[in-house]
């Protein structure tokens, strides 16, 4: 039989773009391509999985179709389409007709309905048809030979024909699906439906009376209140199936042969990708051959401005890099490294393997010879010994971090100036990928490194490459510097490891389950039945069916009402239940993430849990922590504190905790140079307790309890850009008095508001923000069209400064404080990083020497116009020395 596929495109295309939207493709002149090549990757995927005979995409028209004309708020809820995704469409339309595949659409119809009208003919024809969408309305379509080809959330595709659908929605007929729609409505498209009647209501009364006509017909037999929505909402109900309906009958014809799978025109494809850049998909085609192979600039994150034209962003200069190489580097000798790590044995731990006698080093110190060594019981050729201990000679190469590690488990110290290239890169595009394949692709346009061979090859070129870049850019070695010689650091850090007292979270476990236990009958005596409080279907039904907390409530795709935090938070003072139920979860979650879970990842030989340090992940700068993740321990609160007194020193120790007092609010204070913060900070005042003295215009001895609380979140608040909204879910209070505080707050610091007013500006103009440092942070959405997306981007002009410059504070500390511990032969060793706290384990006798170091290096590691603030403490574990 014939096979047809029909591919809803924007759905895919949609899909695609958000798939890449923490690491966007980008090409060397700054275009972002995610949208493009994730729609190539799926709508090749769709044809292998289905092999179909013949093949169309619809596509939404530009305008307004007749659901518009009829219902102007028809998906006016939604956020205007993202530009690059604008941008995409042209470039999708042109590889799918190289592809000679047909582009289909119709003014004034919706790519659902064209869909619909060829699926019907097609089936008529006699062909199998398959709708590719993840859309539900599509359930009306299927037939015995109509199928929706949906793809999953975790990854696949499912086919549903008319069983599937009336199962996953609990109807008797697929074409019910009309009828579910307009009695319930659909968000994602702003159809209406019954108010106050949700997927659930209407399911049993879609089973009870079978269609909306029978229904509408027959509310004699219904009682109460949901009669009185059945009837009032009549009209209502008949307009949003009239909008959920597709259409069968749009004026396109199906056409067989125009839709028959054929060989593409793979000159027109190739010379698309190739001006996209898409080196793989040019050699899955075998036509990479008019690739160049010169490594490319660093890609531009650019940013339009729609008021002046300008642009900016990281314009950077393509060079042969045979030419630059002396250009970009001192005298200094370097050795380029590679190391081919063995497959760890399942069940074996890093520390396990670290002992495997197979693991080599691949090493070159000229760029064309490349030597390797293996990394056993004999001792090192001389040349490479010598090579490795000399402090004068450069050591490049991906993830030196783990080189560092492997090579110290053997004894040997790697020492002389470090250069990572992801790291490098990081720098450069905080946002993008940094690892080997990637960077080879984009800059070097070769396949991913998959040998140590190639991996030190491929270092050896993109080192200059970096390094000439990062000099263009930055106006001195600071950041390379601070970040290059924080590897170490952070190697030595998490071989040290973090050493936890099983005892300890054995007795916060036991404690803490009774606690829940006890929470768990709360719940359910306020709710005055008995229910599965872990199951966030039956939470809903209690808080919005049982005890009608909220007549509006929000239903997921699944049909369930939603019980996330933010709704949650937003009725919490409606019933005594929503505060005991966001409490249990809370500790819940403390149980399953921490307490539970910590012991299980205790390693066997070291009796330490050793996490690992990204320094590429986050775009501002900061570290953060994985296997497991230390930065989110939840050790403010008074549960989260027994984690802190489970974190203890080796035998016979000390913990020594060191964390900067309020440091993003003094950089607030240095930024803007409002003199009300500074003057706060040089005296030596409780800023939070200062603040609340100015905005609620008293003296600061009559500040109570209460205005420091509001005082202290308005302060942390504006930072992160806190609307009235959401100071108002955070104090518990009115949205009206949050507004009002704000605007005290802003009335009381005038300065703050013109640093957050020039930031915004700043980033507009340039298109990035920057730390005190130079460490920048790329906003290409600063000027976008779309108020959701442009709101965040200037969010984070106005916090990027202030927390990367914190970020940038605390790494030039580590790196000081390491130098001092090391040059001074203590036996001292730092063993965590809080973002702005460190930890370290002390031998009794050296938590003198110890404290004077970290304070010392902590506060003056730079000067601002405001002092900065180290709090120490020592104790028996965590909790005891913060």
């Amino acid at each position: 039989m014939n096979r047809l596929l029909l591919v809803d495109a924007y759905a895919f295309v949609y899909r695609a773009y958000y798939a890449f939207i923490k690491t966007p493709r980008m090409t060397s002149d700054g275009r972002n391509t995610s949208a493009i090549y994730g729609f190539v990757t799926m709508f090749n995927e769709l044809k292998g999985k289905l092999h179909p005979t013949h093949i169309g995409v619809a596509f939404d028209p530009k305008g307004k179709t007749f659901r518009h004309e009829a219902f102007e708020q028809y998906k006016a809820q939604r956020p205007d389409t993202p530009e690059d995704i604008h941008a995409a469409v042209p470039y999708i339309k042109d590889i799918l007709r190289a592809m000679n595949i047909p582009v289909l659409e119709k003014d004034g119809f919706e790519a659902d309905d064209v869909i619909g009208t060829l699926a019907r003919q097609a089936e008529q024809a006699g062909f199998e048809v398959f709708m590719a969408t993840p859309d539900k309305d599509y359930g009306q379509l299927v037939s015995d030979h109509v199928f929706m080809y949906r793809p999953r959330h975790n990854g696949g595709y499912e086919q549903m024909g008319p069983a599937e659908v009336c199962a996953k929605y609990g109807l008797k007929s697929h074409t019910q699906v009309i009828d579910l729609l307009g009695l319930m409505g659909d968000s994602s498209d702003n159809i209406p439906g019954c108010k106050g009647v949700g997927e659930k209501t209407a399911v049993k009364l879609l089973q009870d009376f079978g269609s909306i006509d029978n229904l509408l017909a027959s509310t004699d037999q219904l009682k109460g209140a949901l009669k009185t929505k059945i009837e009032e909402g009549r009209d209502q109900i008949l307009f949003s199936r009239f909008l959920a309906t597709i259409r069968t009958d749009v004026p396109v014809s199906f056409n067989a042969q125009d839709m028959v799978v054929c060989e593409p025109d793979k000159k027109a494809l190739a010379d698309i990708y190739r001006g996209l850049e898409f080196r793989t998909l040019l050699k899955r085609m075998g036509e990479d051959n008019g690739v160049s192979e010169e490594p490319k600039s660093i890609p531009e994150l650019s940013v339009t401005s729609e008021v002046s034209g300008k642009t900016g962003g990281v314009q950077l200069d393509l060079f042969a890099l045979e030419e630059t190489s002396h250009q970009t580097m001192s005298v200094m000798p370097r050795l380029v490294l590679a190391i081919d790590m063995p497959v760890k044995p399942a069940g074996h731990d890093l520390f396990s393997s670290l002992e495997e006698p197979e693991l080599h080093l691949f090493y070159t110190s000229d760029g064309q010879n490349i030597s390797s060594c293996r990394l056993g019981s004999e001792s090192l050729p001389s040349e490479l010994a010598n090579l490795l201990s000399d402090s004068e000679t450069e050591k490049s190469g991906f993830d030196l971090k783990t080189i560092y590690k492997q090579l110290l488990s053997r004894g040997i110290t790697l020492k002389g100036p470090l250069f990572d290239i992801g790291v490098a890169h990081y720098l450069l595009q905080p946002e993008l990928r940094h690892d080997a394949g990637y960077l080879s692709e984009v800059y070097l346009h070769t396949t991913t490194p998959d040998t140590p061979q190639s991996q030190v090859s491929a270092a050896w070129r993109l080192r200059d490459l970096f390094f000439s870049e990062y000099k263009k850019i930055y106006p001195d070695n600071t950041l390379l510097d601070t970040e290059m010689q924080l590897i170490p650091v952070l190697a030595d850090m998490e071989t040290a490891g973090v050493r936890f007292n099983t005892k300890v979270l054995a007795e916060a476990s036991a404690s803490l389950h009774l606690q829940a236990t006890e929470l768990e009958n709360e719940i359910t005596a306020l709710a005055g039945t008995t229910f599965n409080v872990n199951s966030p279907r039956q939470v809903g039904e209690v808080l919005f069916d049982r005890l009608r907390l909220d007549p509006n409530a929000k239903t997921t795709k699944g049909g369930q009402y939603s019980t996330s935090e933010d709704i949650l938070l937003a009725i919490r003072d409606k019933h005594p239940i929503v505060d005991k139920i966001l409490d249990y979860r809370e500790l819940k979650k403390l149980l399953s993430t921490y307490i539970d879970a910590l012991p299980a990842l205790i390693n066997h030989e070291t009796g330490k849990i050793h996490t690992t340090y990204n320094q590429t992940v986050t775009a501002t700068g900061r570290l953060s922590s994985s296997n497991p993740n230390l930065q989110n321990l939840p050790i403010r609160s008074q549960r989260g504190k027994e984690i802190r007194r489970a974190v203890v020193p080796d035998t016979g120790h000390l913990f020594l905790s060191a964390d900067y007092s309020q440091i993003e609010l003094r950089l607030m204070a240095h930024f803007s140079g409002d003199e009300h913060m500074l003057n706060a900070f040089r005296q030596g005042q409780d800023i939070h307790r200062a603040t609340a003295a100015k905005i609620f215009n008293c003296p600061i001895d009559a500040v109570t309890d209460d205005m420091r609380r509001k005082a202290k979140t308005a302060n942390f608040g504006i930072i992160y850009g806190i609307s009235a909204f959401g100071l108002a879910q955070q104090l518990s209070s009115s949205r009206s008095e949050a507004k009002q505080l704000i605007e005290e707050y802003f009335a009381s610091f005038p300065k703050v508001v013109g640093y957050i007013e020039q930031a915004k500006q700043q980033a507009r103009q340039t298109g990035y923000t920057q730390t005190l440092f130079a460490r920048r942070r790329y906003l290409p959405d600063i000027n976008s069209r779309n108020p959701t997306v442009r709101n965040y981007a200037e969010r984070n002009a106005v916090n990027a400064p202030i927390q990367g410059t914190a970020a940038d504070i605390i790494k030039m500390a580590m790196v000081r404080i390491h130098k001092q511990l090391v040059e001074q032969h203590l036996h001292t060793k730092m063993i965590m990083q809080i973002h702005d706290e460190l930890c370290f384990d002390v031998p009794k006798g050296e938590e003198d020497v110890v404290r004077n170091i970290v304070v010392n290096e902590m506060q003056n590691v730079v000067r601002l116009s405001v002092p900065l603030v180290a709090d120490c403490g020592t104790g028996s574990n965590w909790l005891e020395a913060h």
